[in-house]
């Protein structure tokens, strides 16, 4: 929602409200409702074939973007979803633009699809390993980011109460853990299973929604345990020489479970935030009060670099990966299933401790390249369009001529001051 919110704000900002109607799908309206102002929000069924088409014969354009938008580790079904979008919008020689998505393992079939229906969209990948994947399937693609960097929070003080409230003495450095249900994907459509949950709930744990459902087989459990146990028996380790207030931080309500457990195995009593009880306002806020955090979440990592929160991150798949190596640290990014994870955990969170002031240089850098980079998205989309609709009203700075700085929309102030600070490239 965080890189949603910052998508509209900058085409907001290119286009002018004046000149665009923006329509955005939501698969839960309730959890949805307030945000993306000036957009209509359309309710996307689970089964959306039909509903997609429709949808799309709509509009002029397609925007699509999705931080698994070219790869099946989470589902299939939602990258046939985005991809169906551009090959229909492309169909009605439309535009259709992938924006700063990330690509990586597909299933045949998936890969089908991209090569067949993806090769007259305007794709800007969110880093080089993407365009890497996306070129073997004869994709070409432009290069460029995530799009959450110009974020705005809640202001720090909505934080900072979250944590009084749970105890926190407000001196003490905070350590945020951001365990995920690292094992439980991809989610796959099962027919029958859907109809015995439907009267039985004997599934429901491993009920996604409609006919889909997580991966629950036992193999799974056994990883995630060994995993969060992992975790745990790190942080107890670094505690015995280091003074912290812990929380487990839930950036998306999937990991609720996830974060219970966690909070469990270390003997309980440690605050549990979760962004079903909050909005992503003061979720980014709350995180942001952390001093370190080590976090399975790729945008618990990106919201919370501006806050210059010491972070390292444990990985299912490429994103944090290629994240903490775009920082330059590529020795903060560890796999989940690494079977010497307690170990390199616990290396990894006195690496944060040592070498903090380090790290939060590496942070700020990265921040505003990837300021540029968002910038540079914006240049290559308003060229984009004028190619296609050469009357549409751009103001005259705009474009692949023009200032990366200029095409981003108004910079919050603690992101502005990582910029003044390091200066414009």
């Amino acid at each position: 929602d965080v890189r949603v919110e910052e998508m509209i704000r900058q085409f907001r900002h290119l286009f002018g409200d004046e000149h665009l109607e923006l329509s955005i799908l939501t698969i839960d309206p309730e959890l949805t409702r307030g945000y993306f102002r000036t957009v209509r929000q359309i309710h996307l069924p689970k089964i959306f074939p039909k509903f997609l088409f429709d949808v799309v014969h709509e509009q002029h354009a397609v925007i699509a973007c999705e931080g698994s938008m070219f790869k099946s580790k989470f589902s299939s079904a939602l990258a046939t979803m985005m991809v169906g979008a551009l090959g229909l919008a492309s169909a009605e020689q439309k535009l259709a633009v992938g924006y700063g998505g990330e690509a990586g393992a597909m299933d045949p079939t998936l890969q089908d699809l991209v090569k067949r229906y993806c090769r007259d969209s305007l794709i800007i990948a969110r880093n080089v390993a993407s365009q890497d994947v996306l070129a073997k399937l004869g994709v070409a693609s432009r290069p460029g980011t995530d799009t959450a960097w110009t974020f705005e929070p809640a202001p720090a003080e909505v934080g900072r109460k979250v944590f009084l409230d749970h105890g926190w003495d407000g001196k003490t450095p905070i350590l945020a853990l951001c365990p995920i249900n690292a094992f439980w994907w991809p989610v796959k459509p099962n027919v029958p299973r859907a109809f015995v949950n439907s009267f039985s709930g004997i599934y429901d744990d491993a009920h996604y929604g409609s006919v889909y459902f997580h991966n629950d087989s036992a193999e799974v459990e056994e990883k995630q345990e060994a995993y969060l146990h992992a975790i745990a028996n790190a942080v107890t380790r670094f505690r015995e020489d280091h003074d912290v207030f812990l929380a487990m931080v839930g950036s998306e309500q999937l990991d609720r479970s996830a974060c219970e457990r966690l909070n469990e195995i270390l003997g309980g009593g440690h605050p549990v935030i979760v962004s079903d009880d909050h909005d992503m306002y003061d979720m980014v806020s709350i995180m942001r009060t952390a001093t370190y955090m080590v976090s399975s979440r790729y945008h618990a990592c990106v919201t919370s670099m501006a806050g210059r929160v010491v972070s390292g991150g444990i990985t299912m798949d490429e994103r944090i990966r290629n994240l903490m190596a775009d920082r330059g640290q590529p020795h903060l990014s560890l796999d989940c299933d690494d079977p010497d994870l307690e170990e390199k955990t616990y290396v990894m969170l006195e690496t944060l401790v040592r070498d903090a002031d380090a790290i939060r240089r590496g942070i700020d850098e990265c921040v505003v390249k990837n300021l540029v980079r968002m910038g540079q998205m914006g240049m290559i989309l308003v060229d984009h369009v004028k190619e296609r609709h050469p009357d549409f009203p751009f103001r005259p700075e705009l474009g692949l001529a023009g200032d990366p700085w200029d095409h981003l929309p108004e910079l919050p102030p603690a992101v502005q001051a990582i910029v003044e600070r390091g200066g414009r490239p």
